[in-house]
């Protein structure tokens, strides 16, 4: 859980590959900038210096104070920030997060940029950090999905990182997942064909999980529990009776493990609930697809 700005995190939040995110970095500059600001060339003198602060208006989990850095560099080098409340961490309302200085043309040139990074990264570390709130004292873990914006990928998950959430697979190759369409396609005695399958799907080097989905506890999963070689099965849209008998039928057949994961219809009135039935993961693909832009402002 993400803490306050005077503690520390409870884990240490993997940072986000900056190779993959400057391209969109820089798209985004080229798209607001486009010529040049001639609002700013007008109204303030070039050698004319500023310090503003990013102030929140709600309370939020932060997250983008590093990748807003990379966004004023490219406006002008000599423009600074300086941060008060690190990625990962609560910031109350009226809180700043952190003070930029420098030249005060490229300042607001560069102003909607960096508030619109850091709101929509803000917003959902927020809500990510509402969904693991809601399950605190669970054995249950909040993961995110592939629902995110095209180009966003690694910044959202790392958004969903900074609210104590965790990520699923980052793009089709790391992990196999075998969905009941597949399972369809495999025929009537399915298990068979996915066994054997799930064999071949260990021996590729890229892969890290293999995953199975099933739609019903008695009719597919006492089928696929046996298999070996599968860490993780999903139940997809399943009532909470569906869930607890999962997680019994797999503790009887199989001990802890593989793990149990539940999606479809998770929202933050019945996450509790689906936590409560002995689940180990939660995937939530609201915390990417859903989540709101937080109010935060560039005030002197």
């Amino acid at each position: 859980m993400p803490r306050k700005k005077d503690e520390q995190p409870v884990r240490r939040i993997r940072k986000p590959d900056m190779r993959n995110v400057r391209p969109l970095l820089e798209l985004a500059v080229k798209e607001d900038y486009g010529k040049g600001d001639p609002t700013s060339m007008l109204t303030v003198s070039e050698k004319k210096r500023g310090r503003e602060s990013l102030i929140t208006r709600e309370e939020i989990v932060v997250c983008g104070m590093e990748i807003i850095q990379e966004v004023l560099k490219m406006y002008d080098p000599r423009l600074t920030l300086k941060v008060l409340i690190p990625d990962g961490h609560r910031a109350n309302v009226a809180d700043r997060l952190g003070i930029i200085e420098g030249p005060l043309r490229a300042m607001h040139s560069a102003e909607r940029v960096v508030l619109n990074f850091l709101q929509r990264l803000c917003g959902i570390s927020t809500m990510t950090w509402k969904f693991v709130s809601a399950i605190r004292g669970t054995r249950a873990k909040i993961y995110d999905t592939r629902k995110t914006i095209p180009g966003w990928r690694e910044l959202e998950k790392y958004a969903v990182r900074c609210g104590g959430g965790y990520n699923h697979r980052m793009n089709l190759g790391e992990m196999v997942m075998f969905k009941d369409n597949h399972l369809a396609d495999l025929g009537e005695r399915f298990e068979v064909k996915l066994r054997e399958l799930v064999q071949k799907a260990r021996q590729i080097p890229t892969v890290k999980s293999v995953i199975v989905e099933v739609d019903h506890v008695d009719d597919q999963l006492d089928r696929v529990l046996p298999i070996p070689g599968i860490d993780i099965i999903l139940l997809d849209n399943m009532g909470q009776w569906q869930l607890k008998h999962a997680v019994e039928m797999r503790n009887k057949m199989c001990g802890r493990k593989p793990l149990l994961e539940a999606s479809g219809g998770i929202t933050l009135n019945n996450v509790l609930s689906v936590a409560s039935c002995g689940v180990d993961r939660i995937a939530v693909g609201a915390i990417t697809h859903s989540a709101v832009a937080v109010d935060i402002g560039l005030d002197r």
